[in-house]
Order: structure tokens, then C-alpha cells, then sequence
């Protein structure tokens, strides 16, 4: 889909929803398009060229926060730091060192730990083992995008590793299948968060987390709500595939070490926290984050890949604290910084690897992409449409944003906002595409 040069920022707005919806957020435009677009598409560099990108100043900054800092819809309490990411300088701070709940902001934390312990083209592999006479094990290595989507019809993730394939290597080899158990030992602790909230699972963001599971634990590829047995869920799907939908499935934590008869692989691993990012989405974030348990021979639990992240984060001189209880950020019991947002953020822009740099240009975009598709398209905000990179967070009573934005001088600033006593999430979030859009409009030096 391209844009016309002439349509320019109205085109710009009215087709947003349409391309967050396509496997890239980033697009191939044939023709000139907005400069918003163009920086949108961009990958964003902390070092400005000629003249442009004086230091920002401290005074500046607040200077341009200030009017939006007193709106109502941020609530009681706001939690914010503002940085120069080419010297890691604070331009802006208020509660930057006391911990609140992240919500979906925490999910960076884990993008950045599961790619310094894998490499990005790393992917997860699903396999088949023989069982007793009669009976196939489906082993699951914890990709959390393997789809039961028919061959030829699309899964509920582009490029996922398909059951329907595991079923053909089967039939090719001529096993003979009359039960399927699905190995669920991978992965250890409860399946289902005891942080989490009981209307989280099942939900339409949510499922219990197993090794095992397709379409992001959902029963089937365009089911709406998730499962809490996705991992039978699984296994019927790779029943049906193989022509016997009414085959008995059931699950076993004991490790199989049959032969292997079928294996598929996921995605790569910067596909699948590209995925994450761009839906928040929390089973994603939790099967990533027990691969980082697994890298650091830590329990693959809720509770062992929260450490696992934070020791992996530790290495990277950003000190995440001790109040996640999670890798997604849906308990509300988690506890993180934004100045731990910030520092992180400066990681993934300078200090960092190339493939935390990635992270960077996998975020959402302001009006293009994944969750903040819908945002900055009205108000004061539209001004930071297409410039504000950002991972949203939204729990009751909680709306987060933390990402990056140039300012007018052409300096990259990292942000990291927590209102975690907002009166209204809607309210919230306008709120804060206000105060991120200020910083794009600031001249800060």
C-alpha cells in the first residue's frame, strides 16, 4: 500500500489502521510520503547529523512537559524520566527511583533479555516423539506461535510453524496413530500466574502457559478468547490433522525420549518479539521468557524466568530491582522503575548489541502500528504521529508508555512514564501521547 504525495497526512491518517494490520509495520512505499511517515519507517539514531541536535536542557524539557503535566486524566500519580539517550543524562525526573506497577512496559525487559541469551535468527523447535505402540508424544520447546491452521490458511501469527506440517511428516513416514500425549515437561511451576487476576485466564489476552500450545494459546487459529488448556488444545489439533479428530488426547510432565519422528520450527526469535511488541501480547512475553530461564538454567516458572530476566539485565549495567513477578507485566503485583525503563532504553539505542537496537524499531508507531495504531490521531498529539516509538501498558488503574522520540533539534530522547492512578484508561493514554508528543515538539536546547 503506498501513499500519495498529494493525499500526504490525511492519507497518512486514514490508512493507519489498515497497514497496522499487515505482517511489517514497516512500508514500501513507491512514491515521496510525509516526513512523519518517512521517520516512522526509519531506523532512529541517537546521533544527529550537521548542525541540528544542540543538547537538550533540563530547564527546557519541564519547560514543555509543564502544560500537560497537570492533566486531569493522569491521575493522582505520575511517575516520569526523560533522557538524552546519546549521554544517558536525565533531562526530567519525578518518582524516576520508586517502583510501580509497569503492565506491558515490563514486555522490553524481556525482548531485551531473551535476544542477548539467543541470537536473533534463533528459532524454537517443536517435535514428535514415538511413545508406546500406537501413541505419539507432541513435544512442545515452548514456541508460543505454532498454529492448527489448516495448510494454506493463515495461522493467528505470520511465518508460524504449523501442526498441519508435523501431521504430513506422520502420514509420510506411515506412523500409525491411535492416542497423542503432549509433553508439557519443558516447563515448571504453576501454569497459570498466581499473580495474576482469575478473570485473566481464560481471556482475549491471556491463556495458562504451557510448552505446549498453538495460536498463542488459543483453542483454535480465530478463536477470540484464549484457553486454559491450550496445550489439549494442541493436541486435538494434531488429532485432526492427522484425519482423526476424535483420536484421545492427554498430557504427561514426564520427559519423552522417543524417537523423533516430526519436527517443525517457529519464527525467527526477532520475529517473534517483534510479534510481542507490536500486540502486547502476554503469551508471547511468557514463553520468551521462560527461554531465557532455560538459557540461564534457571526454573522456566513465572517466578525463575523473572529472576533469569533480571540477572541477564544485570549483565547489561541495568539493575531491574526485585518486584517483577513476571515476563509480561500482567500481574498487577509487578513492580519495575522508569528510570530501570530508561536506562534499559539507552541500552537498546548506545550501549547495547545490534539486536537490542532492533527492539528499538519493533516498537509501535504513533498513528501506524500495533497498539498505538489508534493513537496520536487527534489533538495536540497528531504532532507526535509517525516520530513516537513506544511499548503501551494498560492494567486497571494503570496506563504506561516507554519509548523514544527526537526532539526538534534532532536529539534522540528516551521516556518512560507510569500513571498508576489514573481515573480512566482512555484518559490516561490521551494523556500521555500529549506529553510524548510535547517532547517531539520541543525545542530543547
Amino acid at each position: 500500500m503506498v501513499l500519495a504525495a498529494g493525499a500526504a497526512v490525511g492519507a497518512f491518517f486514514a490508512t493507519r489502521t489498515v497497514r497496522a494490520r499487515l505482517a511489517s509495520p514497516t512500508p514500501s512505499p513507491t512514491v515521496s510520503t510525509p516526513a512523519a511517515l518517512r521517520e516512522a519507517a526509519a531506523s532512529p539514531s541517537p546521533l544527529p547529523s550537521g548542525p541540528a541536535g544542540l543538547p537538550p536542557q533540563p530547564k527546557a524539557v519541564a519547560a514543555a512537559l509543564r502544560p500537560e503535566l497537570g492533566n486531569p486524566g493522569l491521575g493522582a500519580r505520575l511517575r516520569a524520566e526523560v533522557v538524552d539517550l546519546s549521554t544517558g543524562r536525565a533531562l526530567f525526573s519525578q518518582g524516576a527511583g520508586a517502583p510501580a506497577a509497569p503492565a506491558s512496559t515490563a514486555k522490553l525487559l524481556t525482548a531485551a533479555a531473551v535476544l542477548t541469551v539467543h541470537r536473533p535468527g534463533y528459532r524454537i523447535a517443536t517435535t514428535v516423539r514415538s511413545g508406546t505402540p500406537g501413541t505419539v508424544v507432541l513435544v512442545g520447546g515452548g514456541d508460543p506461535t505454532l498454529t492448527g491452521a489448516a495448510a494454506g490458511t493463515p495461522g493467528a501469527y505470520p511465518q508460524a510453524a504449523r501442526i498441519s506440517d508435523l501431521a504430513a511428516q506422520l502420514k509420510s513416514a506411515h506412523v500409525q496413530v491411535k492416542r497423542v500425549v503432549v509433553d508439557d515437561s519443558l516447563f515448571t511451576g504453576p501454569a497459570i500466574s498466581p499473580n495474576w487476576a482469575p478473570e485473566d485466564v481464560p481471556s482475549t489476552y491471556a491463556s495458562a502457559i504451557y510448552p505446549v500450545l498453538a495460536d498463542g494459546g488459543r483453542p483454535s487459529p480465530k478463536a477470540a478468547v484464549r484457553s486454559a488448556d491450550p496445550d489439549l488444545a494442541a493436541g486435538h489439533e494434531l488429532a485432526a490433522a492427522l484425519g482423526a479428530p476424535k483420536l484421545p488426547v492427554s498430557r504427561t510432565d514426564k520427559r519423552s525420549t522417543g524417537r523423533i519422528l516430526a519436527t517443525v520450527h517457529s519464527a525467527p526469535l526477532s520475529t517473534l518479539v517483534e510479534q510481542m511488541l507490536q500486540e502486547s501480547d502476554n503469551v508471547i512475553a511468557e514463553c520468551l521468557a521462560r527461554q531465557v530461564a532455560l538459557a540461564r538454567h534457571r526454573p522456566p516458572s513465572f517466578t525463575g524466568s523473572a529472576a533469569a530476566i533480571r540477572q541477564v539485565l544485570s549483565g547489561l549495567g541495568v539493575d531491574a530491582g526485585t518486584g517483577m513477578v513476571d515476563g509480561s507485566g500482567l500481574s498487577a503485583s509487578d513492580r519495575l522503575t522508569v528510570q530501570t525503563l530508561t536506562r534499559l532504553l539507552r541500552v537498546m539505542t548506545v550501549t547495547g548489541s545490534a539486536a537490542l537496537h532492533d527492539v528499538i524499531a519493533s516498537l509501535p508507531v504513533a498513528a501506524w502500528s500495533g497498539t498505538l495504531d489508534a493513537r496520536y490521531v487527534s489533538g495536540a498529539a497528531r504532532s507526535g504521529a509517525g516520530l513516537v516509538r513506544a511499548k503501551t501498558g494498560t492494567l486497571t488503574g494503570v496506563s504506561s508508555l516507554a519509548g523514544v522520540v527526537h526532539d526538534r533539534g534532532g536529539r534522540l530522547l528516551g521516556f518512560a512514564f507510569i500513571a498508576d492512578r489514573a481515573p480512566s484508561t482512555p484518559a490516561a493514554d490521551a494523556a500521555l501521547d500529549d506529553l510524548t508528543s510535547a517532547l517531539a515538539r520541543c525545542v530543547c536546547h
